[in-house]
């Protein structure tokens, strides 16, 4: 799974899967492990549904993805509000 990310980075693909019952579609912006020792992903949500509405920025857990797969669309760039080294992250695996 973390390879599938660490290359869709890369690439500025979009990738989809679902998270707390819930499919989305992101921008993959980073992938490390936080501060509390789990790999995670930060990601921009561009499709689904949210728990908190109007959050489109998530740090999710990459134990809890599951259905992860590239969506075949491509991103031309990091979002403007992105700020690489993600305080969030102790060790970052790849960042745009």
């Amino acid at each position: 799974m973390k390879q599938i990310i660490v290359d869709a980075i890369r690439n500025r693909q979009v990738l989809t899967f679902t998270y707390s019952g819930i499919t989305r579609s992101v921008e993959p912006h980073a992938v490390g492990i936080s501060r509390t020792g789990k790999e995670v992903l930060r990601c921009f949500q561009t499709h689904g549904g949210h728990i908190t509405p109007g959050h489109e920025w998530d740090l999710c857990e990459l134990n809890k993805i599951s259905d992860l797969k590239t969506s075949g669309a491509v991103f031309q760039a990091p979002r403007v509000d992105y700020r690489r080294g993600d305080r969030h992250m102790t060790l970052i695996f790849a960042e745009l």
